[in-house]
């Protein structure tokens, strides 16, 4: 078997709501924050703590830590809508390994870029990252379907990803919104995209644009 064939070999499909796993681990992280003191900063993504201080997992378990109800809140309902009906459509496994990846990926590039830029104090945390690519996954999985933003506004699945692109761009590069990791963003979306052209080999701007 060559290596394209490895990297690509489809897992045998089983489903059994990996997403609500993933949602109950961040609440029993959040929680556990919450009651211990300091806890925090063992698990969030510091890059002098990750380097200097040998805690090497934060890269991992960034994902799981959130700073406040709101912020935990709004990664959550993200993970729940589009993340358990990608889940439906990949499989348990699959699924599990695009988080995951996502997320741990998105931790290391961005400790690479708060290293180079000298960001050294910053502490890394939420699963934003990892549901930015759930959502761009979405989009390749379900280029037709259509989102209501607010309940109100309906926004196909791809434009609505162009959009938070765009968006998330504008503030990383004008400095706005200060203390959201909007590079980490960014990384999510890119690292789906290289994730849908690699496993699957589907270019999501063919999958979007192609004619009809």
């Amino acid at each position: 078997m060559n290596l394209q064939n490895l990297i690509r070999k489809p897992f045998r499909y089983e489903f059994w709501n990996a997403a609500f796993i993933l949602i109950g681990i961040n609440l029993l992280v959040f929680i556990v924050n919450y009651t211990i003191p300091n806890s925090a900063a063992y698990l969030a993504l510091n890059p002098i703590l990750a380097t200097r201080g040998g805690m090497f997992w934060q890269i991992f378990t960034y994902q799981f830590v959130h700073g406040g109800i709101s912020h935990l809140v709004s990664n959550m309902i993200g993970l729940f809508f589009f993340g358990i009906t990608v889940e439906r459509r990949l499989g348990s496994k699959e699924f599990l390994l695009l988080y995951l990846l996502s997320g741990t990926l998105c931790g290391i590039l961005s400790l690479m870029l708060y290293i180079l830029t000298g960001m050294t104090s910053v502490y890394l945390m939420g699963a934003s990252g990892a549901v930015f690519a759930i959502l761009l996954s979405y989009a390749i999985l379900y280029p037709n379907s259509v989102i209501y933003i607010w309940a109100i506004l309906p926004v196909p699945a791809p434009l609505l990803v162009i959009g938070y692109a765009a968006i998330e761009t504008l503030y990383l590069i004008t400095g706005a919104n200060q203390g959201v990791a909007h590079s980490t963003h960014l990384i999510g979306l890119a690292v789906a995209w290289a994730y849908f052209l690699v496993r699957f080999g589907i270019n999501p701007a063919k999958v979007w644009f192609r004619r009809r």
